[in-house]
């Protein structure tokens, strides 16, 4: 759905969308198509690139705040698609951040060795809960899904450092008033329109710019590395403006910053994983590259973490780390065989 589109339901135009989004255009749920669908897709793409038999899925988390139904959650419908027999199935409500929140509770549970293999999706449909003719949500929103599997490694790669936080005192400036049990439907409701997603803008515009740097920093100062450090950073896909705002401030260059909005606006929990999997197959991520990931949403919820990402090509052999890896590393030591792996890089480089 092209911004042009909107020109017809509110008083608005393509070059005002752009200026203050970044968004050109969305992609929206046709009929037929649910949260629930969207999300099997996504987890089917991901285990055929992981070439896995979903039997060896342990658990599947899903990111979503717009489950197909009250009871049940999407995720057990997704288990039975994917034919995941073995593997435990439960929703994540973080609104936008939603994917954040699963991926770093996956990692921790694949790093206190209960779980190997947890399948992460994030899938909204945010469209399905939009007063299209209001301007200051409408033309914000598009629907999609991603996913990625995690999997247990004795390699030095994974999760540098993370934080998730919240501030409930901000939940009434994004939200959906009813709808749940504290105010049911009814015919008045319906006709107030309480049903549809309510924004102040401004408000959130502020809060989102200030916990990207205040999280990055945080989770930077945590793994001992700086904004040099980070070879890809791929926010949440809310605002261009909020976006820039933010790496300015980071002084963070912007070759190194993945933007995809334009094309799919704010699809939610699925904004990550969408471009995450389009960063690797646009060749902006390789196997050993520091990423930072930081999503924000109602709640106010928000979570940012640094990754490095997938297995180091190449080991100094002087170094007798082929033997130590292989032994099985505590996560605590695996950073510190990151860190190290990565000065020596710099050092070589420099």
């Amino acid at each position: 759905m092209h911004n042009r589109e909107f020109e017809s339901l509110v008083d608005t135009s393509d070059e005002w969308i752009r200026t203050r989004t970044g968004i050109v255009e969305r992609r929206v749920a046709g009929e037929g198509e649910t949260t629930t669908s969207l999300a099997i897709a996504a987890a089917r793409q991901a285990i055929a690139v992981a070439d896995i038999d979903p039997r060896r899925i342990d658990l599947i988390l899903v990111a979503t705040c717009t489950a197909d139904r009250l009871l049940p959650g999407a995720a057990p419908i997704v288990q039975q698609a994917l034919g995941a027999t073995s593997s435990g199935a439960v929703d994540m409500n973080a609104a936008c951040a939603g994917f954040m929140y699963a991926l770093v509770t996956a990692n921790g549970l694949i790093a206190s060795g209960t779980h190997r293999r947890i399948l992460v999706v994030g899938a909204d449909t945010l469209t399905r809960w939009m007063d299209w003719k209001d301007r200051r949500v409408s033309i914000l929103f598009g629907d999609g899904a991603g996913a990625v599997l995690l999997e247990a490694s004795d390699l030095p790669t994974g999760l540098f450092a993370s934080v998730l936080r919240a501030d409930g005192s901000g939940a009434d400036l994004l939200h959906v008033p009813a709808g749940g049990t504290a105010c049911l439907p009814t015919n008045d409701t319906l006709a107030r329109g309480a049903h549809y997603i309510q924004m102040d803008g401004p408000a959130v515009f502020r809060f989102a710019v200030q916990i990207i740097v205040d999280s990055t920093r945080e989770v930077l100062d945590a793994a001992h590395l700086t904004v040099e450090d980070v070879d890809l950073f791929v926010p949440h896909q809310a605002n261009r403006r909020i976006i820039d705002a933010a790496v300015r401030t980071l002084e963070l260059p912007s070759d190194r910053v993945f933007i995809n909005l334009d094309r799919y606006g704010n699809t939610s929990a699925a904004s990550i994983p969408i471009a995450l999997t389009e960063a690797i197959e646009g060749g902006r991520l390789h196997p050993g590259d520091n990423i930072l990931m930081s999503g924000f949403g109602a709640g106010l919820t928000w979570g940012t973490a640094l990754f490095q990402w997938g297995v180091p090509q190449r080991v100094p052999a002087t170094m007798p780390w082929q033997t130590v890896v292989h032994q099985g590393l505590t996560e605590r030591a695996a950073r510190a065989l990151s860190v190290a792996r990565r000065a020596l890089a710099i050092a070589d480089r420099a």
